[in-house]
């Protein structure tokens, strides 16, 4: 994967528990494009690379934009951002890759739940200056952990955004039921957060009869996957003929990095796509959220951080 220096320019402070960075080339060039949804993987650290949605205008390509709540379960990603990267700052950024794209659509809603705000801001931003039709919705526990609140108070499309403060006053808490009432085929909905409030916000839509097509979420977590009944299974490295044993419990990525195997990985949960592998022969068992349906019934990669085999071995191309 092609790897980009940039500068931080700027750090500001958005929220309670969120900053932002400006990020800039170091020589002043223009930053590689990127439309709305777009996410980048950040190297945090030599060995810690997480991903985080550009919150920018995509016009803006003097610079990219992204924020990060710390959280207090990090395991050393957003930690890492707020106690090392600063004004100044140089580090690794991956080119722009954007698995949450906006469709074409007569009317969009856009649901962010707290720091999910930022792919769900450039959205707003892409489609009020196209002139589309669209109503978003912003829900956080309270107003002091809502990033970027004053900038779309005096954007030019605050009277299409609803606040919702979990602390607040009953009337302005969010009701999806309300805010996704009279989706059609050709309204469009895109929701990103936590995953509890992503998958109660589109069990309302689906209840609702919200066509799927029309559903849209991000994500940067894995669903949880039942693994009481992994079985191992072996991996053959096509290039040496070597042969690996993954057993219940373990993942291909970890062994093969024990057995020396240059893989690149990130998000180790099958979000991210780094560490695709090509499969030559066997059967995966796709447990990522990366691949299309139509990519997984290809059977000719797979993602060894995550996913296992329905077959006794798998051959890679390796």
């Amino acid at each position: 994967m092609n790897e980009i220096s940039v500068e931080v320019r700027s750090r500001t402070e958005e929220a309670d528990g969120i900053c932002s960075l400006e990020l800039v080339h170091p020589g002043g060039e223009l930053l590689p494009a990127f439309t709305a949804g777009a996410h980048i993987d950040v190297h945090v650290s030599p060995q810690l690379v997480r991903q985080y949605s550009l919150c920018n205008d995509p016009t803006e390509r003097h610079h990219w934009r992204i924020a990060v709540l710390r959280d207090p379960a990090s395991r050393g990603g957003s930690a890492g951002v707020h106690e090392r990267l600063h004004a100044g700052t140089t580090l690794q950024v991956s080119a722009p890759r954007n698995h949450f794209e906006l469709v074409a659509a007569r009317r969009s809603v856009l649901v962010a739940g707290g720091i999910g705000i930022t792919p769900i801001l450039a959205m707003a931003q892409v489609l009020h200056a196209t002139q589309q039709e669209f109503a978003m919705h912003y829900c956080a526990r309270s107003e002091r952990r809502m990033a970027f609140r004053r900038e779309i108070q005096a954007s030019g499309y605050a009277a299409n955004v609803r606040f919702h403060a979990a602390d607040g006053p009953t009337e302005q808490q969010f009701d999806p039921g309300q805010a996704l009432a009279g989706g059609d085929a050709a309204t469009h909905l895109y929701v990103c957060g936590p995953s509890g409030f992503m998958d109660h916000v589109l069990v309302t839509a689906r209840a609702l009869g919200w066509p799927e097509e029309n559903l849209h979420r991000e994500q940067f977590a894995a669903a949880p996957v039942a693994t009481g009944e992994d079985l191992a299974f072996e991996v053959q490295l096509a290039r040496s003929g070597r042969t690996c044993t993954v057993p219940a419990g373990r993942s291909a990525l970890q062994v093969l990095l024990e057995q020396g195997v240059d893989i690149p990985f990130s998000c180790e949960s099958g979000v991210c796509g780094t560490c695709i592998t090509r499969v030559l022969d066997g059967e995966p068992a796709h447990r990522d959220s990366f691949f299309t349906d139509a990519e997984r019934a290809a059977n000719d990669q797979f993602t060894p951080c995550c996913s296992r085999s329905r077959t006794a071995r798998l051959v890679l191309d390796l």
